[in-house]
């Protein structure tokens, strides 16, 4: 009896973290190999080899299905917050400010070049690594093939997301010569230090250290893969980002906020910048919530082009606030800055 209850409780425990899982016996799986198979020319075993034996990553499933998620723990009674003052203390800390104006001291050849070929300047891709990776600290360290496998064959609602990932995923470690089991990531599928989706890297990283390989955990190519993608989606050199506004009162109402919706000036009435602002285009309307108060700020079109990067105001407005501030701070350190 006590055997028994020691084997069903191992068992429990191992179901619950994660298990290794024969993937070839799934009719959809036999569909996805045929199609790698007769489309792409891949070797039928190896793609058994493969599929035979993924450990099925339960971290990862949890993001849509909720009977896969822990309980989640109470939050501590602390001060009050709004949304924004929770997303500015995760994303906006010192630490975060101070590793990355090392981070853009230690690469800065790169970053110049970057700038002169792409017009991206250095402050806004090395916030980007800083958010998606801390420089490179925490790239991810879940397994990617078995993650999206997981992901693109398991029921939710972005299945079909998943399994196209997946297919660019192996097309991509076949290209760059890379075996696709030695590959990690994030919980999403997501690598390196841009954290770039597999579907990215045929259009998207470029060789920047002219090795003869695409790798975005290297710094060189990471860099100038998030530049390029960034040009690529209509960055203009030189053009403000954002700026913040005044409003009557303190919280905003008036017309409806976020990248979605572009005004021209004009229009809005009793709104006027804080600060000098010399941006003739239309202007996205940007509110994040404090505690007591909303914050109200302009977007330019480049606020826009880093929603194409991650589509949340939340995050373009931490890439442009931790910009500014490892701008500040690099020509605090070293009294100059890159250009």
């Amino acid at each position: 009896m006590r055997r028994f209850t020691l084997f069903a409780l191992l068992f429990l425990l191992f179901s619950t973290q994660g298990f290794a899982k024969d993937y070839t016996k799934k009719p959809e799986v036999k569909v996805f190999i045929d199609r790698m198979v007769n489309k792409y020319r891949f070797s039928r075993s190896y793609l058994e080899r493969l599929f035979g034996d993924v450990d099925f990553q339960r971290k990862a499933l949890a993001i849509y299905v909720p009977s896969y998620r822990k309980k989640a723990k109470p939050r501590r009674s602390g001060k009050k917050q709004g949304s924004w003052d929770r997303y500015e203390e995760i994303f906006l800390k010192e630490s975060k400010v101070e590793k990355g104006v090392a981070y853009l001291h230690q690469h800065r050849e790169t970053f110049q070049k970057a700038y002169r070929e792409f017009g991206v300047e250095p402050e806004y891709i090395a916030a980007i690594i800083g958010i998606e990776s801390h420089y490179g600290v925490n790239t991810g360290s879940y397994p990617t093939f078995d993650t999206l496998t997981t992901l693109a064959f398991e029921p939710h609602r972005r299945q079909k997301f998943y399994r196209s990932e997946l297919q660019e995923f192996l097309l991509m470690t076949r290209r760059e010569k890379v075996n696709p089991r030695d590959v990690k990531g994030s919980y999403a599928g997501a690598i390196g230090l841009g954290q770039f989706m597999p579907s990215n890297y045929k259009t998207f990283v470029v060789d920047f250290n002219r090795d003869g390989k695409k790798r975005m955990h290297h710094p060189v190519d990471a860099i100038g893969s998030i530049a390029y993608y960034l040009n690529r989606h209509g960055w203009k050199r030189g053009q403000p980002v954002a700026v913040r506004v005044t409003y009557p009162g303190k919280r905003y109402n008036g017309k409806k906020t976020g990248y979605r919706h572009r005004y021209h000036r004009k229009s809005l009435k009793h709104i006027y910048p804080k600060s000098e602002f010399s941006y003739k285009g239309k202007v996205h309307l940007v509110k994040l919530q404090r505690f007591r108060y909303d914050e109200l700020w302009y977007g330019t079109k480049n606020f826009y082009v880093i929603t194409r990067y991650n589509h949340s105001n939340y995050y373009a407005m931490a890439v442009y606030q931790l910009a500014q501030r490892l701008k500040q701070g690099y020509k605090n350190r070293y009294r100059t800055y890159l250009r």
